[in-house]
């Protein structure tokens, strides 16, 4: 059973950071394509961050682009997005899921989900 526990939302300012991470179970971890995303009230949900089996291939939003960083441990079963600069607009629910199939990293068709964990940036 493939499990995808998400961690590290909270409540700060603009201006601040956050660190959210994800861990996986059930699945090869090392195998697998990982990503961020986020749903705000009354928005679609968007892909924030994705990061392919190695680390090496990496996705970001154009909002959070130099802002975010999306990275994992395979050692660990993990994957972390840091977050600095955080502005009021990135208040949301953020999720992680996790795909196995080899298309291009920014692809948005994510089979495992975990639960979200929620953002809220103050002005």
């Amino acid at each position: 059973q493939v499990q995808l526990v998400a961690s590290g939302g909270g409540l700060v300012q603009a201006g601040a950071s956050l660190r959210l991470s994800c861990a996986a179970s059930g699945l090869t971890f090392s195998s697998i394509v990982m990503g961020w995303f986020r749903q705000a009230p009354g928005k679609e949900r968007e892909l924030v961050a994705a990061i392919g089996w190695s680390g090496g291939n990496t996705y970001y939003a154009d909002s959070v682009k130099g802002r975010f960083t999306i990275s994992r441990d395979n050692a660990k079963n993990a994957v972390y997005l840091q977050m600095n600069s955080l502005k009021h607009d990135d208040t949301a629910v953020y999720s992680c899921a996790a795909r196995l199939d080899p298309r291009p990293i920014y692809y948005t068709d994510y089979r495992y989900w975990g639960q979200g964990t929620q953002v809220t940036v103050s002005p």
